[in-house]
């Protein structure tokens, strides 16, 4: 168990997807406004090396930005954008 111990793992959190032509997207300046394809209150997915682990919701509290667990993921339901 300690050799799993020291296996780092990249967790990332996303909140939405895009996907634009990328004419549009070097147009873009300061202060773009780039839509998504969530709500506010709809769950984000938290993946680790890039695969689907789980839900959870992002909480505000005072200038920390955090995000609690809701259940694990159904990474059949994860469609990340085409690259």
């Amino acid at each position: 168990m300690s050799q799993l111990g020291s296996v780092k793992v990249e967790i990332s959190v996303v909140l939405g997807q895009s996907a634009m032509p990328i004419a549009q997207f070097l147009r873009m300046g300061r202060g773009a406004v780039i839509p998504m394809d969530c709500d506010e209150d709809e769950p984000v997915w938290i993946l680790a090396n890039g695969h689907p682990i789980a839900r959870g919701e992002i909480i505000i509290q005072g200038d920390r930005v955090t995000v609690q667990i809701l259940g694990p993921a159904d990474a059949n339901d994860f469609q990340p954008v085409a690259a």
